[in-house]
C-alpha cells in the first residue's frame, strides 16, 4: 500500500462511522429507514436547465461510509495525488480515480502517469447511488411528470457510471473553471459533497466567464448537471475551513466525488 501525499492526514480519523465493506454502503437503505433522498423534499432547486441542486442527499451513515472507502480508495493500488498538468502545473487538489484513470485530458484503465498500477474497480453500490441521484434530481421534481427528464439527459435505467473521480480539498485548495468534456458520453455528472462547505461557481456552456451562477454546497448535498447544461463551465474559487461536521468522519477539507459515464470501451 501506498502512504498518503503530505498534507493529507486532514482527510480525518473516523468518528465511528461503519468500516468500508460494510453491508451499510451509501445507497442502500439505512437501520434509521432514512434513504438517499429522503430529507429533500422541496428542497431542490434548478439552478439551469439540467443542472439541479438537492441540498443535504445523503444521510450522516452514507457520508460515514463515503469516507471510510475513500480513505481506503486513497492508499491505493494508484494513490491519491497532486495531477501534473501539461503546462508543468499542479492541481492543488488531490484526486484518486475509481473503473478509468483521468489525466489531463484523457482516460486509461492504468495510471501511466503515476505508478502504471490499474485503477481499483468502481463498486456497484456506487453505481446505485448515481442511479438514485438522477431519481432526485430529476424525476423527483414533479410528481405529475415522474418520467420526465431534461433533454438528452439519461435516465437512471440506463444511467451506468464507469468512473468515479474523487477529489480532496484543503483549506487553500482551488478548482478553475473547466467543462468535463473528456467522456465520449453526455450523459449526466453526478456530484457528491462530504466536509468543509464550498463556494460552487456554475456558468454557461460558450465560456469561463460571466454569466455565472455561485452557489454553497455543503456536506451531503448533491448536484447533478446533464441535458443542456452537461458542458456547462464550473468550479470551486473557495472552500470555507471549519464548517464541516467532524461526524461525517472527516476531520478538515472536503471531499468531491464525481460519477460519470466515459462512454469508452476496454
Amino acid at each position: 500500500m501506498s502512504t498518503p501525499l503530505p498534507g493529507f492526514e486532514s482527510f480525518g480519523t473516523p468518528a465511528g462511522g461503519p468500516t468500508a465493506g460494510e453491508p451499510t454502503a451509501a445507497g442502500s437503505e439505512q437501520a434509521s429507514g432514512e434513504q438517499a433522498g429522503s430529507r429533500t423534499t422541496g428542497t431542490r432547486r434548478e439552478i439551469a436547465p439540467g443542472a439541479v441542486h438537492v441540498p443535504g442527499w445523503l444521510t450522516l451513515a452514507q457520508q460515514q461510509t463515503l469516507v471510510v472507502a475513500c480513505r481506503d480508495w486513497a492508499r491505493g493500488p494508484v494513490p491519491i495525488r497532486h495531477t501534473k498538468l501539461p503546462n508543468g502545473g499542479v492541481m492543488s487538489v488531490q484526486t484518486v480515480c475509481l473503473g478509468w484513470h483521468w489525466q489531463p485530458y484523457a482516460y486509461t484503465r492504468t495510471a501511466d502517469d503515476v505508478n502504471g498500477a490499474r485503477v481499483t474497480e468502481l463498486p456497484s453500490w456506487l453505481v446505485e447511488l448515481g442511479r438514485k441521484a438522477l431519481v432526485a434530481a430529476y424525476r423527483d421534481q414533479d410528481p405529475a411528470a415522474a418520467d420526465t427528464y431534461p433533454p438528452h439527459t439519461c435516465t437512471p435505467d440506463t444511467y451506468t457510471p464507469d468512473t468515479a473521480l474523487i477529489n480532496f480539498y484543503d483549506d487553500q485548495a482551488k478548482m478553475g473553471m473547466h467543462q468535463d468534456k473528456d467522456e465520449r458520453s453526455d450523459a449526466p455528472v453526478v456530484s457528491l459533497s462530504i466536509g468543509d462547505r464550498c463556494v460552487f461557481r456554475f456558468g454557461n456552456t460558450a465560456t469561463r466567464t460571466k454569466p455565472y451562477t455561485d452557489i454553497e454546497l455543503a456536506s451531503g448535498d448533491l448536484f447533478v448537471f446533464g441535458g443542456p447544461s452537461r458542458f456547462a463551465y464550473h468550479g470551486v474559487p473557495k472552500v470555507r475551513p471549519g464548517t464541516g461536521d467532524p461526524a461525517t468522519g472527516l476531520a478538515g477539507g472536503r471531499l468531491n466525488i464525481t460519477l460519470r459515464m466515459t462512454g469508452l470501451k476496454g
